[in-house]
């Protein structure tokens, strides 16, 4: 996604980031973040105010996981993700410890961007964190409950500092007002009681084509287990804020739970 996506050049990304990450410089401390994964001059802004919600001095592991565009089975990468401003390392002993089959082919198959577009965030603003990227297949409840379950426990048995990403863009190719309304309605289920399976139901039910509710779902399911009790919506914007066209967009929302 390099050279599409965000700059390909480093000092090019390191600029754009440096001015995307500028007006949020108040962390929450949150334990994990919705960022959305679409080209940064559109969703990069409410990328960096959900990544803005994590200590900026964190130096431990970010589990991310992003929704299969591309039909491969729920799996994990266990090897360094190359970023135009450097390497991210792979956080090989947590990895070993999830019990998720390893599959690099999967996360390099063709145009999949959900989870690299989050990694040049990671390597600028957490340089000496690491990464276990987790691709999900299936995006439904039970599949939701088997991950959080397998990577719940091996955070419990890894005891290190792990931060959770879920990557998701909201409502796609729907007018401005179709997508703010039934965006919200769906995350309104998580920020009131953190009800999983009604910000499913809400999703299925008013058919809103967020590409990535799983791995929300399961970031969220973790977290709940874990003690979590409040999900903040730190912004939302659509890309008709960029382009001008509100006839037919993608929403972009920040989540941060702790």
């Amino acid at each position: 996604m390099a050279g599409m996506f965000y700059p390909s050049g480093s000092e090019d990304l390191k600029l754009m980031l440096s001015d995307l990450f500028k007006d949020f410089e108040q962390p929450c401390d949150a334990a994990g973040v919705v960022s959305p994964h679409a080209g940064y001059i559109y969703s990069g802004r409410v990328s960096a105010q959900a990544f803005s919600a994590f200590d900026p001095r964190f130096s431990g592991t970010f589990v991310v996981i992003g929704p299969s565009h591309q039909g491969f089975t729920t799996c994990i990468s266990a090897i360094p993700w190359e970023t135009p401003i450097g390497l991210i390392e792979a956080d090989t002993d947590l990895a070993a410890l999830i019990d998720l089959p390893v599959d690099e082919r999967a996360m390099s198959y063709g145009n999949e961007n959900s989870l690299e577009v989050q990694m040049p965030f990671i390597r600028y603003r957490f340089p000496g964190a690491r990464i276990v990227p987790v691709m999900m297949g299936r995006q439904t409840l039970s599949e939701v409950g088997r991950i959080s379950g397998l990577i719940g426990e091996a955070i419990s048995r890894y005891e290190r500092p792990v931060k959770i990403v879920a990557s998701s863009d909201f409502s796609h190719y729907v007018s401005q007002e179709k997508a703010s309304r039934d965006d919200i309605f769906a995350i309104d289920a998580l920020t009131s009681t953190l009800d999983v399976t009604e910000f499913f139901r809400r999703i299925q039910t008013h058919r809103i084509t967020a590409c990535g509710y799983g791995p929300v779902g399961t970031m969220i399911s973790i977290l709940k287990n874990k003690g979590a009790t409040r999900c903040f919506l730190l912004g939302y914007s659509t890309s008709g804020d960029v382009s001008g066209d509100y006839n037919q967009v993608v929403g972009y929302a920040a989540l941060a739970v702790k």
